[in-house]
């Protein structure tokens, strides 16, 4: 029995590699090389969502011990530190700051989305004027 989809083979592949497939096998391939091919990308699939979350869960403990580090350093607390971390960013709206907490590699944590209604309430927004 085959569990491939033809109709979303190009999605899973991006998932799993970071793009579309162009010109690839699987398009011209009989039914059981497609499962085949099916099955191999769903492994790499795994292997990368596995490695996106470890590199996640890196990142996050790097952004709390800078912000432990800078709490010792003089800051006090959390909010202080967070102000001196993004002091020399520029913020218009909460796209800006969803982009600095991507930038540092957590955004889509549950870590990194407190960090953004944290942030929220600490920075200050410019006009767009």
């Amino acid at each position: 029995m085959y569990d491939f989809d033809d109709n979303i083979f190009s999605d899973l592949h991006k998932d799993a590699y970071g793009f579309r497939p162009r010109g690839h096998e699987y398009y011209e391939a009989t039914p059981a090389r497609k499962q085949e091919i099916w099955v191999r990308v769903c492994e790499d699939l795994e292997t990368a969502q596995d490695e996106e979350a470890r590199r996640e869960q890196e990142a996050v403990a790097e952004l709390k011990a800078r912000i432990t580090s800078i709490i010792e350093l003089g800051a006090g607390n959390r909010i202080n530190a967070l102000r001196w971390m993004t002091s020399t960013e520029t913020f218009y709206h909460s796209q800006s700051v969803e982009g600095w907490v991507w930038e540092q590699g957590v955004l889509f944590t549950d870590y990194g989305r407190e960090l953004v209604n944290e942030l929220m309430e600490i920075v200050e927004f410019e006009d767009v004027g």
